[in-house]
């Protein structure tokens, strides 16, 4: 008998098994991949998002993992250019984008160091019910039974699935994306924009460069025709510079991409089962917010749960409440601001909003605050520097 079963081993299962683990809870985690394995993932951590590693005493392995600090980044959009260091917050003092095989596998690590039993290359094929409450899930070999299931398995949730959770808030496709690796190219962090185009590099792990092309979703089957060809033109197009690079540079993986970019909260709770991370809410990947996304919502879980017996039905069940509330609540800003930009609907006020704030180096460094999570949209408004550029 397990307190909790957390189905789905990367950033947001293999967070919430360790901070449940770490609780002094009987946890088992359970991923139908081998661990670790790689998937596709824009791989940018926010500086929130790298603060919450520093608080969990998993930054420092990620560092010496060789993973490059961001700390500068750049905004080339139309005529304008912005360009600063990347704002900081206690606890992260850069940003990064660690390989996924890689950062996965560290929080899986410290789920077990925690004392979370790990199952790989499990599939679950059903779950367990008493009534109408979840009290466990089917695996090949058996039944295993907890007091909570946890769905941390993506977009497609098996455990969403099963619950049947509804979704409470839905939008349309919004962007499709195609990604690159690239070897050797000497770059920073940063992101191109033209109308109907958004460009982005990645500086990652072993000296390679991840970039990132999005299309309107409506291109997305000519796009998909060939991939590379479009990929490729829409970098000279848009990111000259960029181009010039990946021209003479070695790919070194092949492109992979989507035109499934789901936008979505669905249910997070109920008898005995909670969703986090993509299994609950997804977003377009263009503003890089899924893995701080799935920290945060692993955070917000193990708050909730914090002192709860979990044996304790009914408290349980308020628990998770709680969770789904803060989650919706804490997140709707940054998928607002997601889907707006998603849109790829270049405005000529917001060019011009741009061109105001690139003037100032103080305005800036605020601008790129608001883009990395660290400020409201309200704060940054709020600043009467940029109403009197206005």
């Amino acid at each position: 008998m397990y307190d909790a079963v957390v189905v789905g081993a990367r950033c947001a299962g293999a967070s919430t098994a360790m901070l449940l683990a770490r609780q002094g809870r009987r946890v088992l985690l359970v991923d139908r991949a081998p661990i670790p394995s790689d998937t596709m993932s824009t791989l940018f951590i926010r500086p929130p998002g790298v603060a919450t590693l520093a608080r969990w005493g998993v930054l420092d392995s990620v560092v010496e993992s060789g993973c490059p600090a961001l700390g500068t980044l750049s905004y080339d959009v139309g005529d304008v250019r912005l360009e600063s260091r990347t704002p900081t917050m206690p606890g992260a003092g850069a940003a990064y984008a660690p390989r996924r095989h890689v950062l996965d596998h560290l929080l899986v690590e410290a789920a077990r160091e925690a004392g979370a039993d790990v199952v790989e290359r499990a599939s679950v094929h059903g779950l367990v019910r008493r009534g109408e409450r979840v009290t466990g899930v089917q695996l090949a070999d058996g039944e295993v039974h907890a007091h909570l299931v946890v769905g941390a398995d993506g977009m497609r949730s098996r455990v969403a699935s099963l619950v049947e959770a509804p979704l409470r808030v839905s939008d349309p496709l919004a962007s499709c994306v195609y990604y690159s690796a690239w070897s050797g190219i000497r770059t920073d962090f940063g992101f191109h924009e033209r109308p109907g185009s958004w460009i982005v590099r990645i500086p990652t792990h072993d000296d390679v460069t991840l970039v990132a092309t999005y299309f309107l979703q409506q291109e997305f089957k000519r796009v998909r025709q060939d991939p590379l060809a479009a990929h490729l033109a829409a970098v000279e197009r848009c990111a000259p510079d960029v181009y010039a690079l990946v021209r003479d540079a070695t790919r070194v993986d092949r492109i992979r991409g989507s035109g499934d970019q789901q936008n979505f909260f669905r249910q997070a709770n109920g008898p005995g089962w909670a969703l986090v991370g993509d299994a609950g809410h997804h977003l377009d990947s263009i503003t890089a917010s899924g893995i701080t996304n799935a920290f945060h919502q692993a955070d917000f879980l193990a708050a909730a749960l914090d002192g709860v017996d979990l044996a304790d039905a009914v408290a349980t069940d308020e628990a998770t409440g709680r969770f789904a509330g803060r989650r919706d609540q804490e997140l709707a800003e940054t998928y607002r601001g997601t889907l707006d930009l998603a849109r790829l609907d270049l405005s000529a006020a917001r060019v011009d909003i741009l061109r105001a704030v690139s003037t100032s180096p103080e305005l800036t460094s605020r601008y790129f605050a608001v883009v990395m999570g660290v400020l409201t949209h309200e704060e940054f408004f709020d600043d009467p520097d940029l109403l009197d550029l206005l």
